[in-house]
């Protein structure tokens, strides 16, 4: 049992009065129930419940227990398209989902996402395939409320499962990619599907170049702000007109793609590193 939290069967009963915030981790974590306060209702109290080697039938059963879910994180499970079906359609509450390790996952799970119609936030951590879609395209829907889609070190390599994840977020405001492998020009120009994105944010995606960046953020007629950290492939030397026009009409702009653009930023005023300038000389004693 985790230290601190108090065991399932000494736990107060579920009431339906309250909200619920879920996290289903791997099977090496134990079940266990945690008090904690909803930050999406004022002075009312959830529970965080964290459960070992989840399936479609544990979820369902989760769903028709806690229909005042707000907030469901699901690592390592064997979920599939019926078992996010039934949260969807169960718990109408639901705002937030988390992915964590998607190897045990079946496919059709994002079709059902469409049956979450109040997510705001989808989160995708170490994924490796998405989905391995046995849903045509056309079947997939939408999610209604869906505001950020964060891929956090996922593998983008196949373009219909991540086409299908841009068609099933169409209308997010918010996109950010962290450290994503296999996310290249032409599977970035895919997220132009995502018409409405109003912050874009890309850290260590070394693959996208300048040409990649300015193709999509020139698509997005809504962008207002825009972060590029770590991302090596983008170069300050390649920035077109166009490209450098946009940065100008933009709220928020943060801007450091690579180490070298950072070290000159530190550097300038300072004369290191021009020819004829300042240089570093080791003391000695």
């Amino acid at each position: 049992m985790e230290p601190g939290y108090p065991p399932l069967q000494s736990s107060v009963p579920l009431s339906k009065n309250l909200c619920y915030t879920v996290a289903l981790m791997p099977p090496c974590a134990p079940l266990c129930l945690q008090e904690s306060p909803d930050r999406a209702t004022c002075g009312v109290y959830g529970w965080a419940l964290y459960w070992a080697g989840v399936s479609d039938v544990g979820l369902t059963i989760l769903a028709h227990g806690c229909r005042r879910l707000v907030k469901l994180d699901l690592g390592g499970c064997e979920a599939s398209f019926d078992g996010i079906s039934a949260i969807g359609r169960c718990c109408a509450m639901l705002e937030e989902l988390t992915i964590c390790d998607d190897r045990r996952m079946e496919g059709g799970w994002l079709a059902a996402l469409s049956y979450c119609g109040n997510l705001k936030t989808l989160r995708l951590q170490s994924c490796r395939k998405i989905d391995c879609l046995p849903v045509p395209l056309e079947h997939l829907g939408t999610c209604p409320a869906i505001e950020r889609l964060l891929l956090e070190r996922c593998q983008l390599r196949d373009k219909t499962s991540l086409k299908a994840l841009f068609m099933v977020c169409e209308t997010v405001k918010e996109i950010g990619f962290q450290q994503c492998w296999g996310l290249d020009d032409d599977m970035f120009g895919i997220s132009i599907i995502c018409r409405r994105v109003k912050l874009l944010s890309l850290e260590g995606c070394s693959k996208i170049t300048t040409e990649g960046l300015e193709s999509v953020i020139l698509a997005l007629n809504e962008l207002q702000s825009l972060v590029v950290i770590s991302c090596n492939g983008i170069r300050d030397d390649a920035i077109s007109p166009a490209l450098a026009s946009l940065f100008s009409t933009l709220k928020e702009f943060k801007w450091r793609p690579d180490s070298k653009y950072v070290l000159h930023m530190n550097l300038e005023g300072t004369g290191i590193g021009k020819k004829g300038g300042k240089f570093l000389r080791a003391s000695r004693g």
